[in-house]
């Protein structure tokens, strides 16, 4: 079961990958919720890292806004 902020990093993760971008604001939105309790859960932590490799593989590129 994911934590209420892991549901909202997977949901916004998904937005990315099906949009094949990701905003700033959005980079930055998903950094804070990720660390909005000064802890981030291995649930978290596998988001993040899919976030990342989507990002260096190109699948998913980081435009302004």
């Amino acid at each position: 079961m994911l934590s209420s902020d892991a549901v909202k990093l997977k949901a916004m993760i998904d937005k990315a990958i099906m949009d094949h971008q990701i905003t700033t604001t959005e980079y930055e939105k998903i950094l804070a919720i990720a660390d909005a309790d000064m802890k981030i859960d291995p649930q978290e932590k596998r988001l993040l890292a899919q976030l990342q490799e989507l990002m260096a593989s190109g699948a998913v590129k980081r435009v302004p806004g």
